[in-house]
């Protein structure tokens, strides 16, 4: 199997509150983006990582990566290329810069910095075994309630339905996806004017089939303060177990 690996990491980020873009604030001391790519990188399937910068950061993102023992020259393992105006636009950028001798392509938010690795070789070993495409998932622990739009800006939001959580999953990433479905839902995207909240959504939408295998607990997104808190409490653990 050869995967490649795009992160999008060139949005700001700001449910974070003021700063730099949320793909380079640090947990522990290290940039997101850093453990993000750091986990695919442990994965023996991941050959290619291309990491997708702000468009004015390209260099500093780089500088980065090789300050942490990354290197981030082309043909070394790791890419470093601009991104767009969207995260959808920045994929597509990201995956025009995957070798074309990848059949694998995983698409991973530098937001999600602890996943484990068995998590990032399970959805390619499952897209290498035939499935177009791939989500990591985890059940949901709370109810969830439907609702229609309020009558009124400020007034209650009417509830029109329950939907039976145990069908239902919380999704997270890296996604994976056989390379020429994702560069033709991308193509049809750009074409149609279409944009989704994920990569996964676009095969959906084009007709394709999507798989779910177990995600992990660890593997959350780093969205507002209180999920890094909690990323500082899951790192801090980790590291104490390593010095065992």
């Amino acid at each position: 199997m050869n995967a490649a690996a795009v992160v999008p990491a060139a949005g700001r980020g700001e449910r974070l509150g003021p700063g730099a873009p949320k793909a380079l604030r640090e947990l522990g001391g290290v940039p997101l983006l850093v453990h993000a790519v750091r986990a695919l990188s442990r994965s023996r399937a991941v050959t290619r990582v291309v990491v997708v910068a702000p468009a004015d950061g390209v260099a500093r993102v780089r500088a980065l990566l090789e300050q942490f023992g990354l290197d981030g020259h082309d043909g070394a393992g790791i890419t470093v290329v601009p991104g767009g105006a969207t995260r959808q636009e920045s994929v597509r950028l990201g995956l025009a810069a995957v070798p074309a001798t990848a059949d694998v392509v995983l698409v991973h938010d530098a937001a999600r910095p602890l996943v484990p690795v068995d998590v990032v070789d399970a959805v390619a070993r499952a897209v290498a075994d035939g499935a177009e495409a791939v989500v990591p998932a985890v059940p949901l622990a709370d109810t969830v309630k439907q609702v229609a739009p309020a009558a009124a800006p400020g007034r209650p939001e009417p509830v029109v339905g329950t939907p039976d959580r145990s069908t239902l999953r919380a999704v997270q990433t890296p996604q994976g996806f056989r390379r020429e479905v994702l560069l033709a839902v991308h193509e049809k995207a750009l074409s149609d004017g279409v944009e989704a909240t994920d990569d996964a959504g676009l095969v959906e939408r084009y007709g394709g089939s999507v798989v779910v295998v177990p995600g992990h607990e660890e593997a959350f997104k780093v969205t507002r303060q209180l999920d890094l808190v909690l990323a500082e409490a899951v790192l801090a653990r980790r590291r104490a177990l390593d010095e065992f």
